[in-house]
């Protein structure tokens, strides 16, 4: 039996459709044919019967019969009326007996005047209908009395057909049965193959065991992988998604067979899943977190179903990224600083050698003043070390490249109720966008900050570089834009999207002045005991 049942799992789906099919169809077939053999027969029964009644009745009506009967038919006239009503109404036989039961006509001549084998139904006067065994064996029975002048039952008549006749009209709606039993296989043997190959089109020619495997290795793989996986169909409908992507994308409820329309809000991020905006490796910046995106579509046996999007969490290693750049900006400053100093030895150790060494040690003095003074005024006016610090590399660097980076003198931030590394990210990336956007570019290469905490944080950093375009200004703090060249291991187009995001979720403002000369403003309220400012995660 387990042999069977593995031999019949491994038969190809049309051959199971077929064999089912037929046999589903042989079984109402057969069914059918049963029934309407056994309400033929009924009806049959009971049209033979009527026809019988009609016979009797009209026979028991005929005054000669009852003439006949009555004078007990001492001409024998009975018998050939009788023989005379079988031979045009083509019934089996017609019986006439007096009220004793004795024959005075039979189809059998040896039985007429002998005693009838059941006795008289119609002495009530009334018709009777049904099945008489008789002795010409069973038949559709009709009994009818006949009455006298005064109307007294002196006999019947009764008339019947044969079952054999019935059988024989039922053999005749039989061969009916039959051919119409042998379309409906013919059909349904031709819908099935039809059906068959439909189901091996739509299945790509696989076996039901096969798509079962596939789908334990599809939810296998679907939830067993820590990247986000999501796939669309050519209506941008959802057709599969595992948790990951949930989490990601925050969808919750019922996702499958919705549109990514209906999903997310329009921005870069649905531009990338509907396949909108193209490119491999594509970074798209939301409320939580930084994601790679790729898309492929997705086609099978050259006809597409569709597309599948993978997303990667790359909040912490482009946060690493970023803190890495950081560093070796701190570097480059150090090593800047480093040269600084290393010529003002020379100058030091020159002046000593002429003997200049009042002239050594004033310029000694000076020097450690104006770094000295620039590193307390930085200290002194701005609260967080870490930004102040931020700023003084961040000068020393843009020195470097033969820009002049000042800090306004009425800038303060004493008392930031943003977390500091959210600090550092918005001065950060505005500050080196401002120096690239000099870079380059003709005399005089300028960028200013100013710092204001007077109410909430006021950020603001000028250039004298081309600044932004009109047509442009919204589109600059979007992810994904950017006009400069891609640097290997830094993702352009996310830092002015990050301090974007910064400033939304702390409940403040960011503008972007069109040029000429580049300015970005931004402004964060004082946090309220009822909405406090909390930090916001950078990257």
């Amino acid at each position: 039996m387990k042999l069977a049942r593995n031999w019949w799992r491994r038969r190809p789906l049309a051959s199971q459709i077929l064999v089912w099919t037929l046999c589903i169809l042989l079984l109402v077939v057969a069914l059918g044919g049963f029934v309407t053999s056994q309400i033929t027969r009924q009806n049959l029964d009971d049209q033979y019967r009527l026809r019988a009644l009609g016979i009797a009745t009209t026979v028991a009506q005929m005054p000669e019969i009852a003439a006949d009967l009555e004078a007990k038919d001492p001409n024998h006239q009975i018998e050939a009326l009788a023989e005379d009503v079988r031979r045009s109404a083509h019934p089996d036989y017609v019986v006439v007996a007096d009220r004793d039961g004795i024959r005075y006509s039979h189809p059998n001549p040896s039985l007429i005047g002998k005693r009838l084998e059941e006795p008289v139904e119609v002495l009530d006067g009334q018709t009777h209908v049904g099945t008489d065994p008789g002795s010409l064996g069973p038949s559709a029975n009709a009994k009818a009395p006949v009455f006298d002048a005064k109307g007294n039952v002196i006999g019947e008549v009764s008339v019947g057909i044969l079952e054999a006749a019935v059988d024989t009209a039922i053999g005749r709606e039989a061969g009916l049965i039959v051919g119409y039993s042998a379309l409906v296989l013919l059909i349904g043997g031709v819908s099935s193959v039809l059906l068959a190959r439909a189901i091996k089109r739509a299945t790509f020619g696989l076996e039901p065991a096969e798509i079962g495997s596939l789908l334990q290795d599809r939810e296998a793989l679907l939830h067993g992988i820590r990247e986000a996986m999501i796939g669309f169909d050519d209506d941008h409908r959802v057709t599969v998604i595992n948790n990951e992507a949930r989490r990601l994308l925050g969808l919750e409820g019922v996702v499958l067979g919705q549109r990514i329309e209906d999903l997310l809000p329009e921005g870069r991020l649905r531009d990338i899943l509907s396949g909108s905006a193209d490119g491999a490796d594509q970074a798209v910046l939301t409320d939580e977190a930084l994601l790679v995106a790729n898309r492929m579509p997705v086609s099978v046996g050259g006809r597409s179903i569709g597309a599948v999007v993978t997303l990667r969490d790359r909040s912490e290693i482009e946060a690493l990224v970023r803190d890495l750049r950081s560093t070796e900006g701190l570097m480059q400053a150090l090593r800047a600083q480093e040269h600084e100093y290393a010529n003002r030895l020379h100058v030091v150790s020159g002046l000593l050698e002429l003997g200049e060494v009042e002239q050594a040690r004033s310029f000694i003095s000076g020097v450690a003043d104006t770094s000295r003074s620039l590193g307390e005024g930085l200290r002194g006016r701005i609260e967080p070390p870490e930004l102040a610090a931020l700023i003084l590399a961040k000068i020393t660097v843009a020195g470097e490249q033969d820009v002049k980076l000042t800090v306004t003198d009425d800038s303060q931030l004493r008392q930031p109720f943003l977390g500091t590394q959210d600090l550092v990210t918005i001065v950060g990336n505005l500050l080196d966008n401002a120096v690239d956007a000099v870079v380059g570019q003709p005399p005089p290469h300028e960028v200013t900050l100013q710092l204001d905490d007077s109410s909430g944080i006021f950020i603001s950093v000028t250039d004298s570089g081309p600044g932004v375009p009109a047509e442009s200004i919204d589109a600059v703090v979007r992810d994904g834009y950017t006009t400069k060249v891609p640097r290997p291991g830094m993702r352009r187009g996310i830092g002015l999207a990050l301090v974007a995001r910064i400033v939304h979720r702390a409940g403040g403002t960011m503008d972007v002045f069109a040029g000429p000369g580049g300015r970005f403003e931004v402004w964060l309220p004082a946090p309220t005991p009822a909405h406090p400012t909390e930090g916001v995660a950078a990257l």
